[in-house]
């Protein structure tokens, strides 16, 4: 069910309908709302201008996240790789420590 939110940005109203919670909604229009306010006053131009550098500061904000969130990945794949080798040597070193206790 489509949840409807009216929230202020820049002193315009406007109605948002989205499948998500009408909490959600208002975090993200609250943000885009603080980032249009902080180039508005940074800058002094006017809302329209506002609103496309704060798209690009969000846009540039979620490129660099979802660059750091593979990278961490990445790392956690490797650190996985590394644990399942390690395994794989264990179980050889206990197979051959199982063998040389065998021929005494």
């Amino acid at each position: 069910m489509a949840n409807r939110v009216t929230m202020n940005i820049c002193g315009e109203e406007y109605t948002l309908v989205a499948e998500e919670s009408a909490a959600y909604m208002q975090k993200v229009g609250s943000l885009v709302d603080a980032k249009m306010t902080e180039v508005m006053t940074g800058t002094h131009v006017g809302r329209t201008d506002a609103a496309v550098l704060a798209a690009l500061n969000i846009a540039d904000e979620l490129y660099k996240t979802q660059e750091a969130s593979e990278n961490l990945r990445r790392q956690v794949k490797a650190y996985l790789d590394e644990a399942a080798q390690a395994k794989n040597e264990v179980s050889e070193l206990k197979r051959q420590l199982f063998k040389a206790q065998n021929k005494r």
